[in-house]
């Protein structure tokens, strides 16, 4: 009997996340637990997101070519999207996501605490 796990591959699903691309949010726990950024990427598949200035790694890059040097790389690495809260810029403060109608009929994304609609 086959498995019915799913491999990271599959591209018929699709998969839905809270945040998106160009969105405030703060780390809600973690090792930047606190620290707010701007989302750079998101990985759906993964269900992880990319956050500016948020879970810095550094890389030790060997030289490619002779008389190159060496160097170390600073990026940032993914965190998964459950540790991550939409956040206003203009409270201050951390929200859940809520879906609602805007006057024109669209479902648009607003904060719970502040009612400050994203989208």
């Amino acid at each position: 009997m086959p498995s019915k796990l799913m491999s990271a591959k599959d591209t018929s699903t699709r998969y839905k996340m809270h945040v998106k691309k160009g969105d405030t949010v703060q780390v809600i726990a973690g090792r930047d637990k606190g620290k707010v950024g701007e989302i750079l990427q998101t990985l759906p598949k993964l269900s992880k997101v990319v956050v500016k200035g948020i879970n810095i790694k550094t890389k030790h890059v060997k030289p490619q070519q002779e008389g190159e040097t060496g160097q170390i790389a600073t990026f940032e690495a993914p965190i998964h999207s459950s540790n991550v809260m939409l956040y206003s810029n203009n409270q201050k403060v951390a929200s859940r996501v809520c879906y609602t109608l805007n006057a024109e009929g669209r479902k648009v994304r607003m904060l719970k605490k502040t009612g400050e609609i994203i989208d």
